[in-house]
This record gives C-alpha cells, structure tokens and sequence, in this order.
C-alpha cells in the first residue's frame, strides 16, 4: 500500500479528493444560487431574506476556499472552472427565483443534495482514517442540519 505525504493511502485519497471535487462543484453552484437569491428577492420578506442569504453566500465562501484547500492538501487539484462544475453538480441551478417561499425551498433543496454528498464523504474519509476531512466534513453536517431544520420551519414545515 502507497501512502501519500499525510500517511493515508494513495488510492483512498485519490478517491477522496474526487468526491471533495464533487462537493465543491455542488458548492460553488449553491452559492451562485444564493448571490442571485440576495439580489433578486422581492416582496414583504425581502430585507429578512436579502440579509440572510448573504449571510448564506458569506458562509459557502469559506466552505468553498476550505474545501478547495482540503484537495490540495491531500495532493488534488481543485476544479476551478463553471464549465467543470456544470458537468459534475447535482445541485438544482435556480433561475430568475424572487419568491421567498421558491429562494427558501431552494436552498433547503440544495442543502439536502450537499448533505448527502457530505455523508458520503464523510463514510469515505472514516474508511481512509482522514481525520481531517472527516473532521470537516462532521462540522458542515451539523450546520447543515440545523439550517435545513430553521428553514423548514420558517416554511412552516
């Protein structure tokens, strides 16, 4: 077995850094969702929403640059370009969205999607013994739930 300069095998990072490439895909689309959410949300919810989904943008920033650097450290390369993101997101592209009842579905849409890839890593990075990706992908997890949980009842679900 082939380890790389962390000590995790070779393969298991590879594979890694292949799923990590997928979420930051997923990411970098969820965000562009949440800048044209910001700027494109009307109606009577308008300054709770505008506000919150900058907070939203702000935090998948860091999410994106941490992911990115997560790749690098275990020897990837980061997908950088949108061409690239397109063919390997799953994350819904929301489109002219205004309605704040569509914009909130939407980002609970897609933060289910991110949850899932995140578990998936998270059960690949356990197997490899990646403490760090572990470690990261845990802390978006219970984030994650916890905002899907707030959106849903701002849905009243």
């Amino acid at each position: 077995m082939s380890k790389s300069i962390l000590g995790l095998d070779k393969k298991d990072s590879a594979n890694l850094v292949d799923n990590l490439n997928g979420l930051l895909a997923n990411f970098q689309i969820y965000y562009q969702n949440l800048r044209g959410l910001h700027w494109n949300i009307k109606g009577k919810n308008f300054f709770e929403l505008h506000v919150k989904f900058e907070e939203f943008y702000t935090d998948s920033q860091v999410k994106i640059d941490d992911i990115a650097e997560r790749i690098l450290t275990l020897q990837g390369k980061p997908l950088h370009t949108f061409t690239d993101y397109l063919e390997v997101s799953s994350v819904a592209v929301g489109k002219d969205i205004s309605n704040d009842v569509e914009a909130v579905e939407l980002v609970v849409n897609s933060l289910s999607e991110l949850l899932k890839i995140e578990r998936d890593i998270l059960d690949l990075s356990d197997k490899a013994d990646d403490e760090g990706t572990n470690s990261m992908m845990s802390d978006f997890i219970a984030e994650q739930e916890k905002t899907i949980w707030m959106l849903n009842s701002w849905l009243g679900k």
